[in-house]
């Protein structure tokens, strides 16, 4: 298997699994929080880089424990949760940036983590991105209602005789595979357009939930596909093309959506013209 094509199959694994999780982080309004999370793996890279371990170990490791960090300041008194992600985001991030300084000649590139690298990643990566998008099939597949549910009406939830710590743990555990699989293609900065893009997209274009968990993933699918031919085509970042397609394709949803608006307001008021 040629580079290319390795990236191409890698890539579309994240570009689905980026799609599925990205309806369910903008179902329980964490974008921000989850923007946060992709730059605080940046010590655990870093630190699993020192050790000898594999990079995404480290990065899944430091981002669990920062799962839990963000989760024990978002509970406190007079304390929200944006401050919270905010206090992680920028924390994580001058962390691995001192950790890098600290110990000069690492085996791992800082602009790859943060733009990504899918062009050259290994076979290992490609693995990585499947059991991720597979464990987030199957976590949609068993607990998918209820997970939604939690989302949409966390009150009603808890009143149904439901415990949201439990689905609010799983939607985490969902969002950090996730973010690990992901850093080969966009890496840290750059992934939160294709979790939240594609996302978006697909809830403009669709009426209902089901539609946005179906074209959600194809769409990610499709940033990942059309950026990686700019980047061949142009000689651009592969990351960078990626995630600009992923906001090209929401801005497209946008139009579209703010189209099919004016078309129907001015059929009404064409309609309320000719009865006057």
């Amino acid at each position: 298997m040629d580079f290319f094509t390795r990236a191409l199959i890698t890539g579309a694994l994240v570009g689905a699994c980026c799609g599925l999780t990205g309806v369910l982080v903008l179902a329980r309004r964490r974008v921000f929080f989850t923007q946060a999370l992709t730059h605080a793996t940046y010590p655990g890279a870093v630190g699993a880089a020192i050790i000898g371990i594999p990079i995404p170990v480290g990065a899944a490791l430091a981002g669990l424990g920062l799962v839990f960090a963000m989760t024990g300041l978002d509970r406190q008194p007079r304390q929200g949760r944006q401050v919270a992600a905010g206090i992680i985001l920028t924390g994580g991030f001058a962390l691995g940036a001192i950790m890098q300084a600290l110990v000069p000649n690492l085996p791992i590139d800082p602009e790859a983590f943060l733009i990504g690298s899918i062009l050259t990643s290994r076979a290992d990566a490609l693995i990585v991105a499947a059991v991720t998008l597979l464990g987030v099939l199957v976590v949609f597949a068993g607990w998918g209602p209820r997970l939604l549910f939690s989302s949409a009406d966390p009150i009603g939830y808890q009143a149904a005789g439901f415990n949201p710590a439990r689905m609010d743990a799983l939607a985490l555990l969902v969002t950090t595979a996730t973010v690990v699989a992901a850093l080969p293609a966009v890496g840290a900065i750059l992934m939160i357009a294709l979790i939240a893009a594609p996302a978006q997209a697909a809830r403009l274009m669709t009426k209902n939930l089901a539609g946005n968990l179906v074209l959600a993933p194809v769409l990610g699918m499709l940033s990942v596909f059309v950026g990686l031919h700019a980047s061949r085509l142009t000689g651009i970042a592969a990351g960078s093309a990626i995630a600009m397609t992923a906001v090209l394709l929401f801005i497209l949803a946008f139009g579209w959506r703010q189209a099919l608006g004016s078309r129907g307001r001015n059929r009404v008021a064409g309609t309320a013209s000719t009865l006057s």
